[in-house]
């Protein structure tokens, strides 16, 4: 493949402004669509995302900015999607353009849940878009220390190396350390279910468990994921790569975590519309756990992966948590 040239970011929350950062590292014009006029009118004029990682100053000279998803995705050679799980499959039901063509990756963190499709198999299946032009994005990395510029690793899956290779080079810089992997699948399924992961480390910390109980609660956590990704998608991995373990782990206990302080707040006591509506951010967490347990329940028993077994009542059928997770360590070891 010739490398692209044009890359656009689909998104204005704080994962796709890091990730627009990272790219103005290395081009000369990045592409970002946001369905917001305001953040697009603000961008132009204070050279920062108003909602989201404000502190980041962009030359907006670089930026080829728009709210039309089809201008943009005509404009580009690789699409990156970082539009929350939620919303995604609204925000595509305006994407009329041919991308059968483009490279599709997805920073997503999380599959659509309207059909329980990862968002590959959802540009394959509507758009012709090939497997081998699909990609995922995985820490272990937070959009907040990529404003802060601290060093930070990324893992670019792609069923073609050559592909995963170039978009990698793109998004390398002096703080961020790329790498490459094949598992476009598992890692997919990963960066969704480590929010799950990080929402229960939320709650368990809320209801005042301690460091030795999240260190249990942990290692259960990237077995129970093992069990999950191997269900759906059987090939050699190592779980205990970055990409796995480190994405689950910095998310579990960072305090950076939308996630873990979504169920912070759970633990402590908060309904789940109050603690939304505090955090005015979304918890993918919150999206996953609904569509993991809806997944697993087609498929095995729910009761081989307790801890999303417990989020999910907890979040949704209205379990207390502190009942919940008193019954939840009796099955972790």
């Amino acid at each position: 493949m010739d490398t692209p040239t044009k890359y656009a970011v689909f998104g204005s929350g704080s994962w796709a402004t890091a990730i627009v950062k990272m790219l103005c590292e290395n081009l000369d014009e990045v592409g970002w669509y946001m369905r917001s006029t305001y953040i697009k009118e603000h961008l132009l004029k204070e050279q920062h995302n108003p909602s989201y990682l404000s502190s980041v100053e962009f030359k907006t000279s670089q930026l080829k900015l728009s709210n039309d998803i089809n201008d943009m995705a005509a404009y580009a050679d690789v699409l990156i999607f970082v539009i929350p799980s939620a919303f995604i499959h609204g925000e595509l039901s305006k994407l009329t353009a041919d991308v059968k063509d483009k490279i599709i990756v997805s920073a997503v963190k999380g599959i659509m849940p309207e059909t329980g499709k990862l968002v590959g198999e959802h540009f394959h299946d509507v758009y012709d878009v090939p497997f081998e032009n699909t990609a995922v994005i995985a820490g272990p990395c937070h959009a907040e220390e990529v404003a802060l510029e601290r060093l930070s690793y990324l893992t670019i899956a792609c069923a073609d190396e050559t592909k995963a290779k170039a978009i990698a080079k793109t998004l390398a810089s002096d703080y961020i350390k790329t790498s490459t992997s094949d598992d476009v699948v598992g890692i997919e399924y990963a960066v969704m279910l480590k929010n799950i992961y990080a929402i229960a480390a939320g709650i368990a910390h809320g209801l005042g468990y301690g460091d030795n109980f999240q260190s249990v609660l942990m290692s259960n956590a990237i077995r129970e994921m093992k069990r999950f990704i191997k269900k759906r998608h059987k090939m050699k991995r190592n779980i205990n790569d970055s990409a796995y373990l480190g994405d689950l782990l910095v998310t579990g206990y960072s305090l950076f975590s939308r996630n873990r302080m979504f169920g912070n707040m759970i633990g402590k006591g908060y309904t789940v519309k109050s603690a939304q509506m505090e955090m005015n951010m979304v918890a993918e967490g919150y999206y996953a756990a609904k569509s993991a347990y809806k997944l697993t329940k087609k498929s095995e028993d729910i009761d081989k992966l307790p801890i999303i077994n417990a989020v999910y009542q907890i979040l949704y059928e209205d379990k207390d948590p502190k009942r919940t997770f008193q019954k939840l360590t009796d099955k972790l070891d």
